[in-house]
């Protein structure tokens, strides 16, 4: 049941953070971990922004050492690692295929180089170690690849969180166990500012439209593309400058086909040099990202055709038989990045390193983050965690987000399988081994929640096997609002292969019946999802 945003006028909290992205929760869970009181906020829901539109891998950053940011590297590698181990059940360990041609920009010494690098760099890690293939090596490994002017190929590892909203969620689930306070769907308006001090911020429920103000120690604003906007709620811009240069990366989504890749590819394309991805992901393959600059709405970022067309043609030169068309794009996502303001030069050059922005003398108690990459918010947070304290006059405890488990985390491999070799007689392998997927050790709620309920225990969507308690436990133990959430950043059916839309009727009834929701109230959220499919995953793209 959602509590009146009123409940928030007299409660005042050390921190208040502003987006619930993975930076967001990530912060918000290092400091409720470390006995802060925190107020998290989001004008949408949990990982709804650029959380959900990357390429969905952990990485080190490979392309990084070309700028020798060798800081970054070591940093993402490391993040990497702690990811591996407590996330386990969300990521997994990824073997990346590099090739290599003549007429490529980084030949085979510059490659091998990067790569024993890249391994030294991750001197502590337990992923396998780089080898160098040569052609005939490299086309026995991956046989679609285009043979002509092959030299070789470079394979390594990398990681992979395939579904990054289910470990932003995992990190506001586990910050709201240890104390914080989460509101979706909640709008910072204003900021409370007192003789150059923010002492809060005011706040709108977009669902009712009521107002109040909350108050906190410290405010970080951390709503990615959006930064300079809440700067801006007052009318003016806090900061003297702009803060956020967003470029914009796109990705297509298809089927498997022809040649496709058993390890993910990492390409460098033939039409401009810049490296982009072909990955298997969700039983589909992945492919992207282009990176462009862009100044327009961030609620309104969607695939170009001119994208998807780039896309399409260099997978097709990189794997001749994939014959990939237009018509063969299930859909496609963009998202933006929120780097650093640079108004010229390569887009590829502009640093991926985070920036804690202090507001200060100007608006004392104010924080900005710019920047910050999908595998480093763990230590993004503890750095702005470690910040909050210095602003507050307290002694800061040490962060323990580097080796705190989260809450669906299965560390023993035979937890899994055990769990799904004991499954319930009407749980299907299927269905049991999506559960620990998407869910890990919380798998076992969403089965006791089904209970005796033949509602709960079917098959929903037959392509994923969901079932049906996993709609009732979106909303009642993972915070869901809306269908939205349910489907894009819950049961994650909204990527599968028909776009969850053979699941709508089931998910409604079930709604309807167990969740108490309304026929109209589903019937308005599922034409607005309609909608939020069309313009952000679903064909038509536009331009």
């Amino acid at each position: 049941m959602r509590t009146p945003i009123s409940d928030l006028t007299n409660i005042r909290f050390d921190l208040i953070v502003i987006g619930a992205g993975i930076n967001g929760t990530g912060i918000t869970r290092d400091a409720a971990l470390r006995g802060l009181s925190v107020l998290l906020v989001d004008k949408s829901d949990v990982a709804s922004g650029t959380t959900s539109w990357s390429s969905r891998l952990i990485h080190g950053g490979l392309r990084y050492l070309e700028y020798a940011e060798i800081g970054l590297v070591r940093e993402s590698l490391r993040e990497r690692e702690r990811l591996l181990h407590f996330a386990p059940h969300l990521v997994q360990p990824i073997p990346l295929t590099l090739p290599i041609y003549k007429h490529h920009k980084r030949g085979p010494m510059l490659i091998r180089a990067g790569m024993v690098s890249y391994d030294l760099l991750s001197f502590d890690k337990s992923l396998p170690r780089h080898r160098m293939y040569t052609a005939a090596q490299a086309l026995a490994h991956e046989p679609g690849l285009n043979p002509e002017a092959l030299t070789g190929a470079a394979r390594y590892y990398d990681a992979q969180v395939e579904f990054p909203e289910r470990l932003a969620l995992e990190n506001a689930l586990d910050a709201i166990a240890h104390g914080a306070t989460m509101r979706t769907y909640t709008e910072v308006t204003d900021f409370s500012i007192e003789a150059g001090v923010v002492r809060g911020v005011v706040l709108k429920d977009v669902f009712t439209g009521e107002s109040t103000t909350a108050q906190g120690g410290v405010v970080v604003n951390v709503a990615g593309p959006w930064v300079d906007r809440v700067l801006a709620s007052r009318g003016e811009s806090l900061p003297k400058r702009r803060l956020i240069g967003a470029t914009k990366g796109s990705h297509i989504v298809v089927e498997p086909f022809p040649g496709a890749p058993t390890d993910a590819l990492y390409v460098e394309a033939s039409q401009d040099g810049r490296p982009y991805f072909i990955i298997p992901w969700n039983d589909l393959y992945l492919i992207g990202t282009t990176d462009v600059r862009f100044d327009g709405d961030p609620d309104a970022v969607h695939p170009s055709e001119a994208e998807v067309e780039y896309l399409l043609t260099e997978t097709n030169i990189a794997i001749p038989a994939a014959g990939l068309t237009r018509e063969k794009v299930l859909y496609g996502y963009a998202g933006l990045r929120p780097l650093p303001y640079q108004p010229e030069g390569k887009e590829s050059a502009i640093t991926r390193q985070h920036v804690i922005h202090d507001h200060q003398p100007e608006f004392a108690g104010l924080l900005s983050i710019i920047g910050g990459k999908l595998t480093t918010f763990r230590s993004l947070s503890e750095q702005v965690v470690d910040q909050v304290y210095l602003k507050l006059g307290r002694i800061s405890p040490e962060s323990t987000t580097g080796t705190s488990l989260l809450p669906g985390a299965m560390t023993n491999p035979e937890t899994a399988e055990s769990f799904v070799s004991a499954r319930p007689d009407w749980l299907s392998e299927q269905s049991a081994q999506r559960l620990v997927h998407l869910y890990g050790s919380r798998s076992r709620a969403i089965v006791e929640r089904a209970g005796e309920d033949q509602d709960l225990r079917a098959v929903v969507h037959e392509p994923t096997g969901a079932i049906g308690s996993e709609i009732v436990f979106a909303v009642e133990s993972e915070s869901a609002s809306t269908l939205h959430d349910i489907m894009l950043r819950r049961t994650m059916l909204g990527y599968s292969v028909d776009a969850g839309q053979s699941s709508f009727q089931g998910v409604g009834r079930i709604l309807i019946k167990h969740a108490g929701w309304t026929a109209e109230q589903f019937s308005q959220d599922f034409a607005s999802l309609g909608a939020l499919l069309t313009a952000n995953l679903a064909l038509p793209f536009t331009s």
